[in-house]
């Protein structure tokens, strides 16, 4: 199995190899088309006929045919012919493709191979050529014809121009070349001052289209050369009329000729034509020009045939004509007011330039006078200029100046200007809408009463004054309700726009609006700025955009706010307004806040401003910050009347003399006079100032107050004086010790009472009695300065 296996592809490849090789397929298969050429969408046919015999490898073994159309399987029959051979027929009911390989295939051991081929191209009849036309080159007498191909055939085509003389048969006259629509009959096969029969022939396989014959003499399709324009001038003078010299071209001294002239100001893109010159060369006349006006000439011939071609445009010529003095009057508008200077009026006086047909030549300026001019003397001039404008004071009083233009030939009638007072009744309603992006389109209501005409005025809004004073317009008739406003208008602009109507002894009060040719979102958005903030509210405000970047109506600002969670917010805001409280706001948050401007085009997003609410309102620091203001200014009254009452301070703070630091060990006793016994009452407030300490003798465990009722008190022994002997003179008494003279005092507090500080409770049995320790106690410091003479009889 291994072995064969393995000889297989060798054995396929031998087969393939015969097949393949030079003769190897020679007269082994024939393949035969019913046409080459059909129709596009035609039915297709086609027999393939195998000689096995001649087919190298296939002697043997059963022949299978199949077809692939390019390099996609069809399928056909397949029949046994004459002679030994197999036959297989293919029909394709509808061919879609312009060009097609049609190829005949074997089959022998599972492959495929290519043994026969035809090609088949598929297209339409050729289509008619169009629009044939010819011109005679009067240069070298050849003719020039072209047309328009008709429709694509998609086959092969040969395309010739055909042309026959009355008494000659049909020539070819010329053959496109490089697929071209035109091309060139030579002078011998054309008969001049005869007519011919011209026409285009297209043929492919499957037929022939022809154009439209065209009869004609080749001398009528003939295209001169130009005219020559030679000299231009006016005549008479001081008219309207021209005259021009003209030569024809050269080579049509023995032609008629009908000729044509156009002229036209160069700033003007019309023409205007003067037909009906007929003649080989001469002059012509021409009226209707402007006075001190450039125009630019140029002329044109044919022969005088309906089928003739007209030359090319000569060469231009340029010519002024003459200049008169201007004609007609000026529009004229003006402000009056009051001049600062008592007894003055200053007036702003403006005017339209006069047209083209108005000025008669090259304005040099303008003259404005108090009164018009009379023979033999010049008014008073009070302006002189070259521009549209002119500020000058006059009396008061004055109603009437004068203005008139001139040029080189002379100056103009003088136009009357009226200083009508402002005092008329105004218009009930005006309003402007866009035309295009440069004109604007004004309406208004006209008044009750008669209006002579009216004057529109309108001014660029700026952030800095600016005047224009050419940007205004009159309106002469005074029915009109509209307008239109075209100069000086651009997009994204804004204008304020006034409208003065005249009556005929005033000018009546203006009205105002303002408009934009075009808007788009405005260029930039305000600046935030915070104004103050809480803990629930934040005030913003901004400053309004300036109009130059507003580009249109602003009609609503945006604010928009959002938290660190996400939680956006916005508001609108009426665009008159420049400030916004945004109430709600989560204490101890930060936000970040942006506006938005608008116009009915689109808005703009301005830069983000971030803010943080605080944890309290300005009220409640306010209140906190007072409370603790008057708890503040309490405490300093309290340790100012502390400091000041005396009584006060030995209360919360007794003085307590430090007995380390005295000097009670120089003591000695004394004998003194008996004095009475000083017992402090048990309801003073504190302690007095101690001068004396008496020792009282009592008895032993019986605390003072506490005998028996029945019993009599003895007397008390006298007390014994310490005095303090400082030197040689009389002894100076101390202090008085007395057993039972401070009952219940605390000297030196302690956070646990001890016995010497209140004798009370401190006996052996605990319930109250009085006692007295037998050695005063270490810890007692005064008791400690006390160790004189006669302490013995602190123990009894």
């Amino acid at each position: 199995m291994a072995r064969r296996g393995a000889g297989t592809p060798f054995l396929l490849q031998l087969s393939l190899l015969l097949l393949l090789c030079p003769g190897g397929t020679l007269g082994c298969a024939s393949v035969a088309v019913g046409t080459p050429v059909v129709p596009l969408g035609s039915a297709v046919s086609a027999t393939c006929t195998i000689q096995s015999e001649h087919c190298h490898g296939l002697e043997q073994g059963k022949v299978r045919i199949s077809w692939m159309l390019d390099n996609k399987p069809v399928a056909g029959s397949q029949r046994r012919g004459p002679g030994g051979t197999e036959v297989s027929n293919l029909t394709l009911p509808r061919f879609n493709r312009t060009q097609a390989r049609l190829w005949c295939c074997v089959e022998w051991n599972g492959t495929k191979q290519r043994v026969g081929m035809a090609e088949i191209r598929a297209g339409y009849p050729p289509a008619k050529p169009l629009n044939l036309s010819c011109v005679l080159n009067l240069g070298d007498y050849g003719l020039t014809c072209q047309w328009e191909p008709g429709a694509d055939s998609h086959l092969p085509a040969s395309v010739t121009l055909k042309c026959a003389g009355s008494r000659a048969q049909a020539v070819t006259g010329c053959t496109p070349q490089g697929g071209h629509n035109h091309c060139t009959v030579p002078r011998r096969l054309l008969q001049l001052y005869r007519e011919m029969e011209i026409w285009v022939s297209v043929t492919n396989a499957l037929g022939t289209a022809e154009s439209e014959h065209l009869c004609i003499d080749p001398m009528d399709v003939a295209k001169l050369d130009p005219p020559t324009l030679q000299s231009i001038q006016s005549i008479p003078f001081q008219t309207d009329c021209v005259a021009l010299a003209w030569d024809a071209a050269q080579g049509t001294e023995h032609m008629e000729l009908q000729c044509e002239l156009r002229y036209r100001v160069p700033e003007d893109p019309a023409w205007s034509l003067v037909t009906g010159i007929v003649g080989r060369a001469g002059t012509t006349q021409r009226c209707g020009f402007l006075f001190g006006t450039q125009y630019h000439f140029q002329m044109r011939c044919r022969r005088s045939s309906a089928s003739a071609y007209w030359s090319e445009w000569s060469p231009g010529r340029n010519y002024t004509t003459h200049e008169k003095a201007p004609s007609g009057k000026l529009n004229t508008w003006w402000v009056a007011q009051p001049a600062r200077a008592g007894g003055w009026l200053e007036v702003e006086l403006r005017w339209k330039a006069p047209g083209r047909y108005e000025a008669n030549g090259r304005v040099l300026g303008y003259r404005v006078t108090l009164s018009p001019r009379r023979r033999g003397r010049d008014p008073p001039t009070v302006c002189n200029t070259t521009h549209t404008q002119c500020n000058f004071s006059v009396p008061m009083g004055t109603r009437r100046v004068y203005v008139s233009v001139y040029n080189a030939a002379g100056e103009s009638a003088v136009t009357e200007v009226v200083l009508l007072e402002r005092k008329g009744q105004p218009l009930a309603r005006l309003w402007a809408v866009p035309r295009d992006n440069s004109s604007l389109r004004v309406h208004w209501e006209a008044p009750p009463a008669p209006v002579a005409a009216y004057v529109l005025e309108w001014q660029q809004v700026t952030s800095e004054p600016r005047h224009c004073s050419a940007c205004w317009q009159m309106e002469h008739d005074g029915a009109a309700t509209t307008a239109l406003i075209q100069y000086g208008i651009e997009p994204f602009q804004q204008y304020n726009i006034s409208l003065y109507p005249l009556y005929k002894d005033a000018v009546g009060m203006p009205v105002h609006t303002t408009a934009y040719s075009q808007q788009k979102a405005p260029s930039h958005a305000p600046k935030l700025h915070l104004r103050r903030i809480s803990k629930s509210e934040a005030e913003l405000c901004w400053e309004p955009l300036p109009v130059e970047m507003q580009n249109g109506f602003i009609t609503s600002y945006t604010i928009f706010w959002a938290n660190s969670v996400a939680d956006v917010a916005s508001a609108t805001v009426n665009p008159s307004l420049s400030s916004f409280v945004i109430r709600g706001l989560k204490p101890s948050t930060l936000y970040k806040v942006h506006i938005m401007a608008s116009t009915v085009a689109g808005g703009t997003n301005g830069t983000s401003l971030t803010l943080a609410t605080t944890v309290l309102d300005d009220n409640e620091i306010q209140f906190l910050l007072l409370t603790l203001g008057l708890v503040f200014l309490l405490l300093m009254l309290l340790l100012i009347c502390f400091q000041k009452n005396e009584r006060m301070k030995e209360q919360l703070w007794p003085s307590v003399p430090d007995p380390a630091n005295s000097s009670l060990g120089k003591w000695v006793p004394a004998a003194l006079p008996q004095e009475p016994l000083l017992v402090p009452t048990a309801r003073e407030p504190g302690p007095a100032a101690i001068s004396t300490v008496i020792v009282l003798e009592g008895t032993a465990g019986k605390p003072p107050g506490k005998e028996p009722p029945s019993l009599p008190a003895a007397p008390p022994a006298l007390p014994r004086p310490y005095v303090r002997q400082e030197g040689p003179g009389e002894p100076v008494q101390y202090a008085r010790v007395g057993g039972a003279g401070y009952r219940g005092q605390r000297l030196l507090p302690q956070p646990r009472p001890q016995c010497y500080e209140n004798l009370r409770g401190c006996g052996d049995g605990g319930g109250g009695d009085w006692g007295v320790p037998e050695e005063p106690p270490a810890t007692f410091p005064l008791l400690q300065g006390l160790r004189i003479g006669g302490a013995e009889e602190l123990h009894e």
